[in-house]
């Protein structure tokens, strides 16, 4: 397992819960995850979360959000053919804008068939403080699935 995290406090959190849980398989890059991407083997992904991002609320700062062109190729890259990418968030707007490009993309298909699939978190998914923060503030999480589609020889 590989974690990205940018914050120091968030590093140290991390690092408290891998240590209280006795885990053995976690490596922690304290990066933005979109540079690690880059430097993995192709298909060495076989499942990524991104789970309550800042949604940079302001138009003038929709350049920071994580989902966007250039990651979503990296990150089709690493993902090995029928890898699932997840995304959680609370931010209609950045949902919208989520949706919007990987159905986009040409690597990526929605996995969603019913509104449960993305209005209830799947048992598999881990909860986070922000998605009890959403709850609480009376915000309805939603929870997307997405599967990389398979490569076509010299496609993405």
């Amino acid at each position: 397992m590989l974690g990205c995290e940018v914050f120091q406090n968030g590093v140290a959190s991390l690092l408290r819960h891998v240590r209280e849980q006795g885990l053995a398989n976690v490596r922690i890059a304290e990066t933005d995850s979109f540079r690690v991407l880059g430097s993995l083997p192709e298909t060495s992904i076989g499942r990524a979360f991104l789970l309550f991002p800042d949604p940079w609320p302001k138009a003038r700062h929709h350049r920071r959000r994580f989902v966007r062109g250039e990651v979503l190729d990296l990150l089709a890259r690493a993902l090995a053919d029928g890898a699932e990418f997840r995304f959680a968030t609370d931010h209609a707007d950045y949902c919208a804008w989520v949706l919007a490009r990987l159905l986009a993309h040409p690597a990526f298909a929605w996995a969603a068939e019913h509104p449960a699939d993305w209005r209830v978190r799947p048992a598999d998914w881990p909860p986070t403080r922000y998605e009890e923060r959403a709850l609480a503030a009376g915000r309805s999480p939603v929870f997307l699935t997405f599967q990389r589609r398979p490569r076509r020889s010299g496609a993405t």
